[in-house]
């Protein structure tokens, strides 16, 4: 089973795709960080040196390196933005919007070095978010809501998805 996480920046895809995949006992892959590991360059530099189309591109070869393995992938903010992208996604498993608002996020990254959000206002960013969301929306199999606890979210998507977990499983959150 391949689990895709999406949404905007500072959603809790890592956060919240890390307790998922220990929860059922899969593999976590983030994906910013396969990138990095696979260009040995750091996001940041990505974008400064060979621009955003360029990592978006790398962002396609990730989705379709990991598509089809057992796993949660953590995806970059905008790795469902590129319709084939949620098509490879979809095709080997789930894409699972993690809903959570703006404003939310915007608290969670805004002294980060993103570079998206170092050369945006807040009020860009906040327009960047309704822009993307409803990609988000259109390319997603489940939607759920990630805006409370990191256990809360990990159960939405078990929920949302229909996995058995046995009662064990159920105290690893």
């Amino acid at each position: 089973m391949t689990i895709f996480l999406c949404g905007f920046m500072g959603c809790g895809k890592s956060t919240i795709g890390f307790r998922l995949a220990r929860k059922l006992n899969l593999n976590f892959v983030d994906m910013d960080s396969y990138i990095e590991q696979q260009t040995g360059m750091k996001i940041p530099e990505i974008f400064e040196k060979q621009g955003e189309s360029h990592f978006r591109d790398l962002e396609t070869q990730a989705v379709r390196e990991l598509s089809g393995r057992d796993g949660v992938i953590a995806c970059g903010g905008g790795a469902m933005l590129r319709e084939i992208n949620a098509e490879i996604a979809r095709k080997s498993g789930f894409v699972v919007l993690l809903d959570v608002p703006f404003r939310t996020c915007y608290f969670r990254i805004a002294d980060s070095d993103r570079p998206i959000v170092k050369r945006s206002t807040r009020q860009q960013l906040n327009q960047l978010y309704d822009e993307r969301y409803n990609i988000y929306e259109t390319h997603c199999t489940h939607k759920v809501d990630a805006s409370r606890s990191v256990n809360a979210a990990v159960w939405n998507i078990i929920t949302a998805l229909e996995i058995p977990v046995s009662k064990e499983k159920e105290n690893l959150c």
